[in-house]
């Protein structure tokens, strides 16, 4: 039975007429005051600015006052992750949040529910986006009144950053999850997409990527018990609607959720990760009870099979400690299909009025409830082996602190030395046209590897790969990756010669070349058969002639700086 919540301690969300969302100002006083007010219930800090110079707060819950996260960390306690507002224009996680807080301070039985597990949360992620208000900016969104944008000061997606960290936030974020390792997460957002009935609409993390015991236990065990548990709170909840084809009447398949995304990262962490997607033309009160509701849910399983999700987390990295060939790239698997019994509205198609073609519509007068294919299991598109260690030299600084920042155990050379190992040669990229995130991202990445010996300076890092945070250190490490450093383009001046000829000068020096290198010289005569309509470029040619021979190559030249150590 619901228990209304005393007057001084009202959110606005409360207080208004079921159609505002907090602001940013008194989101932050409200849990000032509940932390003043409930000290050995709440502990409330800064842990980081933002990128325009804005406090990122942070608070923990715990039923027994037990508040210091040292303390936490040492006797092992469960964790469980509430992030808020990383999408500030979906922002009902930020007051179901704040209401699901101040129930803990103010009833003992719900505190006490908690147990041994502690409440983590971040309020407000992006707090420069919840202070940029309006009520114009999500096109498609049935309320609130006002609310904030989705991007930060640098107009960046904080739900493209967890890997390439830009932003303050997101390097703040990245120690902060680190330091906490949560055991499970559920990061709060509202969807665009197709028309259905449901109001609440889940992602998980990739349960494959989990591994054997954490992935099946995912989908086996916990996520049917969270589905049944919404459908009795009189909330049906069903998975991210993201149609095979243009509608879901074909069947959905899982978001692939790469290690840019909340979820995508936590799972390098061995964390499950939720992203509820609320679906954005349903009422915001509607959105709001079904958000407070999944929170709720999960964080009960959490509590209730706490010890087995913490064992299978251990079980995980325990496994990771000896593996040496690594999925890096996924891809859906539709060899495997499962089903959901799904209820949504009949897809039409009407003249639109603006143009001379047809639009799609859902027909809500025509409501349908039927198993659907569901693809959500994923396969390794791409699988490496890996070394024994990675050899990161020291001028590649930004690779360095984020390896730092995720607790990857770092080893730093105590002298110069020559090593040998495996190179990886960049042989072509294809990046996107157009900047993604303030990145022109490398879509396509096509590699050699070849044996090396370089000079390798006193103070270089190794990172060895019998270690428990080693998958971060992989998907981040290794070029073809989802979302390696190299393909965030933190590697690209490789890409480039430093030096560059005289055509002039350098037509006799090429066919001196020619001369001297055989191997040079089998190759042009293959460039020239295949290239016919260049032979009158002088630059083409030259060009070749200079970059594939080895009188004035550049060791660095698209030579991946990262060596593999076997």
């Amino acid at each position: 039975m619901a228990i209304d919540p005393p007057t001084e301690y009202l959110t606005p969300f409360e207080r208004g007429n079921q159609n505002q969302t907090t602001e940013w100002l008194e989101c932050i006083g409200f849990y000032e005051r509940l932390a003043a007010d409930f000290p050995r219930v709440l502990r409330f800090v800064q842990i980081g600015t933002s990128d325009s110079g804005l406090p990122i707060h942070a608070g923990v819950v715990s039923g027994d006052g037990v508040l210091d996260p040292v303390l936490i960390q040492r006797a092992g306690r469960p964790v469980f992750f509430n992030n808020n507002g990383i999408h500030p224009g979906e922002p009902e996680g930020i007051d179901a949040c704040m209401a699901l807080v101040r129930d803990f301070c103010v009833q003992p039985k719900r505190l006490a529910a908690l147990g041994d597990t502690v409440f983590l949360f971040i309020p407000v992620y992006n707090v420069d986006g919840c202070l940029n208000r309006q009520a114009s900016s999500r096109v498609n969104q049935l309320g609130p009144e006002q609310f904030g944008f989705r991007a930060n000061g640098r107009n960046l997606d904080l739900n493209r950053d967890f890997i390439k960290c830009d932003s303050l936030a997101a390097q703040v974020f990245n120690r902060f999850f680190t330091a906490w390792d949560p055991d499970v997460m559920v990061d709060t957002h509202t969807s665009n997409g197709a028309d259905y009935a449901y109001t609440m609409t889940l992602i998980h993390t990739q349960a494959d990527k989990l591994g054997d015991g954490l992935g099946p236990f995912l989908l086996d065990t916990m996520l049917p018990a969270i589905y049944q548990a919404m459908d009795q709170r009189g909330w049906p909840t069903c998975p991210y609607v993201n149609p095979v084809k243009t509608t879901p009447d074909d069947g959905i398949e899982d978001f692939l959720e790469v290690p840019r995304f909340s979820t995508g990262y936590a799972a390098l962490h061995h964390t499950i990760g939720f992203m509820p997607e609320t679906h954005m033309l349903k009422p915001f009160a509607d959105r709001y009870a079904s958000m407070r509701a999944l929170v709720e849910v999960v964080l009960a399983f959490t509590v209730a099979h706490a010890p087995t999700i913490q064992a299978l987390r251990r079980a995980a990295r325990q496994a990771v400690l000896t593996r040496r060939r690594w999925p890096v790239s996924w891809k859906p698997d539709y060899g495997r299909p499962s089903s959901f019994r799904f209820k949504g509205f009949a897809a039409v198609q009407r003249p639109s009025k603006l143009g001379d073609y047809s639009r799609l519509a859902y027909d809500r007068s025509q409501p349908w409830e039927r198993a659907i294919p569901w693809f959500n299991r994923c396969q390794a598109d791409m699988v490496v082996a890996t070394p024994k260690h990675y050899l990161i030299p020291q001028a590649w600084r930004e690779v360095i602190e984020r390896l730092r920042w995720n607790a990857v155990e770092l080893d730093y050379l105590p002298s110069d030395q020559v090593v040998h190992g495996l190179a990886y040669y960049i042989d072509d990229v294809v990046s996107r046209p157009e900047p993604y995130e303030g990145h022109l991202f490398h879509d396509q990445v096509k590699l050699s590897s070849h044996p090396v010996t370089v000079q390798a300076r006193a103070g270089d890092v190794l990172v060895r790969l019998d270690q428990p945070n080693v998958r971060y250190a992989v998907e981040t490490l290794e070029p073809q990756a989802h979302d390696s450093f190299f393909r965030w383009g933190f590697f690209n001046s490789i890409m480039e010669r430093k030096e560059a000829f005289s055509d002039y000068v350098f037509e006799d020096t090429a066919l001196e070349m020619l001369q001297a290198e055989p191997a040079l010289r089998d190759a042009f005569e293959a460039w020239k058969a295949h290239n016919p309509d260049k032979l009158s470029d002088q630059q083409a040619v030259l060009g070749f002639i200079y970059a594939t021979g080895r009188r004035h190559a550049e060791p660095e030249w698209r030579r991946y700086p990262v060596i593999g150590l076997i």
